[in-house]
């Protein structure tokens, strides 16, 4: 895990064991009890994705409902390396390539949360950074909302 000092104060952080982010910017930043989770997808440490099959003849195969759960889980990871979890989480911003895929994601993140989660906004996307991305969530937690409630 790689520890920055943020400008203007703060922490910035690329957690080890996650992919590493495909440009200047931290998995998440902390600021006193607020923290911010960059855009996080299901790539894996290793560059290949949660909810790919690629088969022999090449085609692909995506899966919304492996990728958003990795997502999430990647999420948690993030939050649990400065000592949060997901039910910190205040509000998430989901982004689709295909609203179509808005059933098997909204059925995945239900699994997660209920209606004391954090507050949710879901856009429609042209594309992600990669062909094989289907979601991409960006969050921002409050370290101890759950302790303070």
């Amino acid at each position: 895990m790689t520890d920055l000092t943020a400008p203007g104060g703060g922490t910035a952080k690329v957690v080890q064991g996650k992919a590493t982010p495909r440009g200047a910017y931290p998995h998440v930043k902390v600021v006193g009890d607020l923290i911010w989770v960059s855009g996080t997808s299901s790539r894996r440490a290793d560059d290949t994705f949660v909810g790919v099959d690629v088969g022999d003849d090449g085609s692909v195969t995506l899966d919304i409902r492996a990728q958003t759960r990795a997502v999430i889980e990647n999420i948690r990871d993030i939050l649990r390396s400065v000592n949060a979890d997901i039910d910190d989480l205040v509000q998430v911003t989901s982004y689709l390539v295909d609203m179509a895929d808005f059933p098997g994601y909204n059925e995945v993140y239900g699994e997660f949360f209920d209606f004391a989660g954090p507050t949710r906004t879901t856009v429609a996307v042209r594309e992600l950074p990669h062909p094989h991305l289907l979601i991409e969530i960006q969050a921002v937690a409050h370290r101890g909302a759950r302790e303070k409630e």
